[in-house]
């Protein structure tokens, strides 16, 4: 991993290949190694970049306000990759949604991976699992935590964890215990987007690619079925038989989706 360096940090990344940029943006319960599975793949055709976002894997929280988007921001000049295809699972695919409504310019497409995005309120179930989760990291239980997180986002509310692939979920669980395991400095704060990129999807100019899972929880298969009928450009694909994390439980048929799209993309 290289390390680009920020006004207030740094922003650890891989570069691979060549050919049009793809820019991969991993989910709030993992880090870049959650793309192992693509990588050398997607590379033998494109020019892939992946990156720890700030707060996970080797890059670091700073001790102030940040956006994630604007490292990313960064990270596209630094590496002159506009336009790039932007790859973002769930919290990534919110990063990768504020980056295209702030500099569209540098953005030719998105695929958008179990997507959340910038102002999305959870209710319900996913509201019970954030305070579940925000109770346990508060009393310090990070295992627990992450067991939460790998029975939400991994096994999904319609399987137990003995029917998943134990492989998939020991990965996640190392990710995201490395990623509560991350000191907080006392200063630090996310800048969010404003207004909220929920109510700005109809601005998006850029195709999109929409991939679920079909054993998601709810709430993000209603989220998505709502995004792509508010961005003009979308196509929505639901993947049978996975969750959450569609890209690992999946990784050939993704890579095929993944390749097609930013081919097409150009």
């Amino acid at each position: 991993m290289k390390t680009l360096t920020l006004r207030d940090g740094a922003l650890s990344y891989q570069l691979k290949g060549s050919g049009p940029s793809l820019l991969l943006l991993h989910a709030g319960v993992a880090d870049s190694r959650m793309w192992d599975d693509q990588v050398d793949r997607l590379a033998k055709r494109l020019r892939v970049v992946r990156c720890d976002l700030r707060g996970f894997g080797r890059s670091v929280l700073p001790n102030g306000p940040f956006a994630h988007h604007e490292d990313v921001r960064a990270l596209v000049e630094a590496l002159d990759l506009a336009p790039t295809c932007l790859v973002g699972a769930s919290f990534g695919a919110r990063v990768a949604i504020d980056l295209a409504l702030a500099c569209p310019a540098l953005v030719r497409g998105l695929i958008l991976v179990s997507p959340v995005v910038s102002g999305f309120t959870p209710t319900g179930e996913v509201a019970r699992f954030n305070e579940h989760e925000d109770a346990l990291l508060a009393a310090g239980e990070l295992a627990d935590a992450t067991e939460l997180n790998l029975r939400m986002w991994v096994d999904g509310p319609h399987r137990a964890s003995g029917d998943v692939d134990p492989v998939v979920r020991q990965r996640v669980g190392e990710m995201q215990l490395r990623a509560f395991s991350q000191p907080e400095p006392e200063g630090v704060s996310l800048i969010g987007m404003t207004p909220p990129a929920i109510d700005r999807l109809h601005e998006i100019r850029q195709p999109a690619l929409i991939v679920s899972g079909e054993l998601d929880v709810s709430e993000f298969l209603q989220l998505a079925g709502l995004m792509a009928e508010a961005i003009p450009r979308a196509t929505r694909i639901v993947v049978p038989g996975a969750a959450h994390m569609v890209s690992m439980e999946r990784p050939g048929q993704f890579h095929d989706l993944a390749l097609g799209a930013a081919l097409g993309m150009q």
